[in-house]
């Protein structure tokens, strides 16, 4: 398939939707960024990148890191992790306090911020410095030595991280969260403020295309748990508009409010789209579009 000439074809079917949509605006590093901006990279299982637009611009992940901090807790420990943290959709805003209460600390899945908090703390006790492990693991996955940490976005998340404060601090009081929870804050607000390019992600997430392998063919997780994974993506990726998303693009997928979105088509690529107008769920409007668009043009889907 002819991977460049399908995002040149996306590029200019979804450019009048760039600038829609409204960055994060309650977090003040990434409301100044430029909504106009788009890029969208797709990587095969062989680790050829084809790119279109701003794919090569880092900008803050945000919650995409949170399949791969779940990659790694499930590489690092065992299924203890699902007694603790759920697999259905939410229904509910992703920093919902709702849920949790009626289901006694538990929440519905790892994708919300509820459910990253306490994959944040079970990779902090396996690995005793969760964000560093994440971002070395970033670093070889994506062949990209300087990916990094962004402070200002780490502290605008501190500054204004009452509401994952509260759940944090909720969750403990049901005996869900084991660290300090200011301990925890601090790895998932540093986890959440790594920036990376549409280029770095495709490449990150393709273990998620190759059912499991590294780039360097070592097994991170088994065939069945990169399965689990993308099934829990398909549900519960986009936030609550993850049935929308399945419904309109076909593929496993996982946005953050920087304007990424990361989605895999197993067995043959990953893909990420970049744009950070987002519509009122917290997901890219014109990323989204892309998405749309893909499935369309190449009849890719996991359906």
């Amino acid at each position: 398939m002819d991977y460049q000439a399908v995002l040149e074809r996306i590029a200019e079917d979804v450019a009048p939707q760039i600038g829609s949509g409204s960055p994060a605006e309650y977090i003040p590093a990434l409301a100044a960024v430029d909504p106009r901006r788009f890029g969208m990279a797709i990587a095969d299982v062989d680790g050829q990148v084809y790119g279109v637009g701003d794919w090569q611009h880092p900008f803050s992940t945000q919650s995409i890191t949170k399949l791969f901090a779940l990659a790694l807790a499930m590489a690092h420990g065992d299924d203890s992790l699902w007694e603790r943290v759920g697999r259905e959709p939410s229904g509910n805003p992703f920093n919902s306090l709702v849920q949790l209460e009626y289901e006694n600390g538990i929440p519905r899945n790892p994708f919300i911020n509820a459910g990253a908090l306490v994959v944040t703390d079970i990779l902090q006790t396996l690995t005793g410095d969760a964000s560093s492990e994440l971002l070395d693991f970033l670093r070889q996955e994506s062949g990209n030595p300087d990916l990094a940490f962004d402070p200002d976005v780490a502290e605008s998340e501190s500054a204004y991280g009452d509401r994952n404060a509260a759940l944090a601090h909720f969750m403990a009081s049901y005996g869900n969260i084991v660290n300090p929870v200011p301990t925890l804050l601090d790895h998932y607000f540093w986890q959440c403020s790594i920036e990376m390019s549409c280029a770095d992600l495709t490449l990150a997430a393709r273990f998620l295309a190759r059912h499991g392998l590294r780039v360097d063919d070592s097994r991170l997780l088994t065939r069945s748990e990169a399965k689990e994974i993308n099934a829990v993506m398909l549900t519960c990726g986009t936030y609550d508009a993850a049935g929308e998303f399945a419904y309109r693009v076909g593929l496993p997928g996982k946005s953050g409010v920087g304007g990424g979105i990361v989605a895999v088509v197993p067995g043959r690529c990953t893909l990420c789209v970049w744009s950070p107008g987002l519509d009122a769920r917290g997901n890219s409007v014109a990323g989204v579009a892309a998405l749309d668009r893909f499935t369309t043009l190449t009849g890719l889907s996991v359906f």
